[in-house]
């Protein structure tokens, strides 16, 4: 596939991934919903690396990363399909847009990799006061909104610890691999989950949630890491940042034309001050320096 092709792809996926993560929750149950699509994307991984005939690493390093990458899947996935409950799929996308400047903050204070410059600073400034106006505007849609936003924004945050601890290990598994390794640490936790929460399969199974599950494990789980670590080793790291750009906005979109989601207008101002503050963060060193050589 060529790059221009999978960047429009990651973009689609991740776009549809909440609406989706909502769609398959409200038919099936949160835990149902979120464990049948983790075992779907069990089952892709290993028929894809036998057919592929890719050996998953078993060292050290990546037994730490499966594990590490797993407990971090499962925390964030299973706070993100109960808050889907009460938070709209728009929501979603526009919260986990602030996982880069999360990850950023973490990598800083944890790994060293980088200081943290008045324009990085600015940036998450920005993006936390663009989260202070989605949680107001969520709150005004009702209680459970709230409470939905604070179980999201817990897992945007375990989803960032995850990547700067994959990081800080530093290991150099195939890609596919890793994503097996995390699912099958993960996949018993959610089948635990599952199991106290309610144990019981499903008594109705809508059509459009199935076929959001099945999205999800195919497309979501699978094809997009595939692409999105394809785009890593071959493209520039400021462009793939643009991806985070532009989902949260057709997200709400999509939530607002599909769904019927409602869309306060702090909802899209902070939505807006977080894709600011993400531009500051990414680019604004080099719009410094730019208008200096101006001057």
């Amino acid at each position: 596939m060529s790059l221009p092709a999978a960047f429009v792809s990651v973009i689609l996926i991740w776009s549809t991934t909440p609406l989706a993560i909502s769609w398959s929750a409200q038919g099936l149950g949160s835990s149902f919903a979120v464990f049948s699509r983790m075992a779907l994307g069990v089952l892709l991984c290993i028929v894809l690396l036998a057919a592929l005939r890719v050996r998953i690493p078993l060292h050290r390093k990546a037994r730490l990363a499966y594990l590490v990458s797993g407990l971090s899947m499962f925390g964030a996935m299973a706070l993100t399909y109960w808050s889907a409950q009460f938070v709209s799929s728009g929501m979603i996308s526009v919260l986990f847009g602030l996982s880069p400047l999360l990850t950023s903050l973490g990598a800083a204070l944890w790994l060293k990799e980088e200081s943290l410059t008045p324009s990085k600073l600015g940036g998450m400034m920005l993006g936390l006061l663009g989260l202070l106006l989605v949680f107001r505007g969520g709150i005004e849609l009702g209680a459970g909104a709230g409470i939905g936003l604070v179980a999201l924004l817990f897992a945007v945050l375990l989803q960032s610890l995850g990547l700067v601890g994959l990081k800080r290990i530093g290991d150099d598994s195939p890609p596919l691999a890793t994503t097996l390794g995390s699912l099958a640490v993960a996949l018993p936790l959610f089948f635990a989950s599952w199991w106290l929460a309610d144990g019981h399969w499903p008594d109705d199974l809508p059509v459009r949630a199935v076929a959001a599950t099945v999205y999800l494990g195919a497309v979501g789980s699978v094809l997009g890491f595939a692409l999105y670590y394809y785009m890593i080793k071959h493209m520039e790291a400021g462009r793939i940042a643009l991806i985070t750009l532009i989902t949260p906005v057709m997200a709400l979109l999509l939530g607002h034309g599909l769904n019927d989601e409602a869309v306060l207008p702090q909802v899209w101002l902070g939505t807006a001050s977080i894709l600011l503050g993400l531009c500051l963060h990414r680019w604004g060193e080099s719009w410094t320096y730019a208008l200096m050589r101006r001057g």
